[in-house]
């Protein structure tokens, strides 16, 4: 079952952290941009309120909650009603598929990558945004996650175990880059965007079928 409840009871908290936090944000989206492909059809899984789907002219998305399609919708996104474990589209009909702190929550990693690999075409892409659980920021999610009505319900994942689950679905040639070297509290300007994994607390992978 999808973890919707704190997205469908705190929607207005979740669009909170994006103004409290803008520096970050603005660090994560400049992250998922630098990977994203710039043409084709791309769909964000996990759209929520179209916060990232939005800016980087995604127009499609798929999201459980009710309340979040509704804001996405708002923003201009066709945000349709499903599962990342049962995505709504034919086989080999997207090329790309962008997933944006939407893998804490899945019900099922393995069945939602397999559903990310069956819906890309040949030579699509799969783009995944996430909080790495060994950074730094990762480990205090890990630490406070009961208090927080949206970690609470997440499973995190590093950037090591997101390669395994991907190369399990069938994914290959992996392209990663980093950002958020510091606590959010003391982010005051967007933070840079560097190759690789390991030193800032949010990836971005990009993974070719």
């Amino acid at each position: 079952m999808a973890r919707i409840a704190p997205f469908e009871k705190h929607a207005q908290e979740y669009e909170k952290w994006f103004e409290v936090n803008s520096y970050a944000y603005e660090s994560e989206l400049r992250a998922v941009r630098s990977l994203l492909p710039r043409t084709g059809r791309i769909v964000e899984v996990g759209v929520g309120s179209g916060r990232f789907a939005a800016p980087l002219g995604i127009t499609l998305g798929v999201e459980p909650s009710a309340e979040m399609r509704r804001m996405a919708l708002a923003r201009g996104i066709e945000a349709m009603d499903g599962t990342a474990e049962s995505l709504p589209f034919d086989d080999a009909t997207l090329d790309a598929l962008l997933m944006v702190t939407t893998v804490c929550f899945l019900d099922d990693v393995n069945a939602a990558f397999e559903e990310a690999h069956r819906v890309l075409k040949p030579a699509g892409s799969f783009v995944l945004g996430f909080v790495d659980r060994a950074s730094h920021i990762g480990q205090l999610y890990e630490r406070t996650k009961d208090a927080n009505p949206f970690y609470s319900v997440a499973t995190f994942y590093s950037f090591h175990e997101v390669i395994h689950h991907l190369k399990k679905a069938g994914f290959k040639s992996f392209h990663s880059v980093q950002t958020i070297f510091h606590d959010l509290e003391e982010i005051t300007h967007a933070e840079p965007v560097t190759e690789g994994h390991g030193e800032g607390s949010f990836v971005v992978i990009k993974a070719g079928k």
